[in-house]
């Protein structure tokens, strides 16, 4: 396992060299959260939903995770360009361990970037309700983080430029983030809307993350571990097998 801790270590040494990345990849979330959150909320309030910045800043932390791990996955095509990733691949390391040492560097990543924006929710004025459960709300955190890394590092394992990887993250990033139930609630909405939000594995970690952090669970905690766990797993194992297919 040594290799997957070098390749997952040497993730967090790139993060945290380029301050410009930390700081940039905050600003998305941010305009979401405070745009939205003060925007729409006193129509919100009006409505009888409460507070919409204590319903939208599980999904705006969500979003930060999101765009932070799947763009991990760029780092393959530029390591391809400038030759460290042959490298990497003639070492006597199963491809296996390399790509689940990128994928939870990418991953623990994602989950910095996504405590960072929590920190600034908490600013802002959101609050836990029960702080006893923040573990679960980390551990949900973790999970997305793991999800949309491997969904990144199997679309940049079959690509070979930057522009293609970031045309098919745009086209696959923003309906995966606003078909889900970040932003607005399931109760009615039409039935086909509600389709596909549940068929989005996206939807299952921000309700768990938001019934941790507000208690507002809408398919369970259970469930919601569950599909998340099965989806990462499928997800890993798509990425180990299409980055077994790079030729050296």
């Amino acid at each position: 396992m040594s290799a997957v801790y070098i390749l997952w270590l040497r993730q967090l040494k790139r993060y945290f060299r380029s301050r410009s990345r930390m700081i940039g990849s905050l600003g998305q979330p941010l305009m979401f959260l405070l745009a939205l959150g003060f925007g729409f909320g006193p129509m919100y309030q009006k409505a009888g939903g409460g507070s919409y910045l204590q319903f939208l800043a599980p999904g705006i932390i969500a979003m930060g995770i999101l765009f932070s791990a799947v763009f991990s996955g760029m780092e393959i095509i530029w390591d391809r360009q400038f030759g460290f990733l042959k490298e990497t691949l003639v070492a006597p390391v199963s491809r296996f361990k390399i790509i689940l040492g990128r994928i939870l560097g990418g991953a623990t990543v994602a989950l910095i970037q996504g405590i960072l924006v929590l920190a600034i929710c908490f600013i802002v004025g959101f609050r836990v309700e029960n702080l006893m459960l923040i573990p679960v709300a980390l551990c949900f955190m973790f999970l997305i983080a793991v999800l949309c890394a491997a969904v990144g590092t199997a679309i940049a394992s079959v690509l070979e430029d930057m522009q293609g990887f970031q045309l098919i993250m745009n086209f696959l990033i923003m309906p995966l983030f606003f078909f889900s139930n970040a932003l607005f609630p399931l109760e009615g909405l039409p039935k086909v809307l509600r389709f596909v939000i549940h068929l989005n594995p996206l939807s299952y970690g921000i309700d768990g993350l938001r019934g941790s952090l507000t208690h507002g669970f809408h398919f369970g905690l259970g469930f919601d571990f569950v599909i998340l766990n099965i989806v990462a797993v499928i997800l890993v194992g798509v990425g180990s097998y299409l980055f077994s297919l790079i030729q050296i």
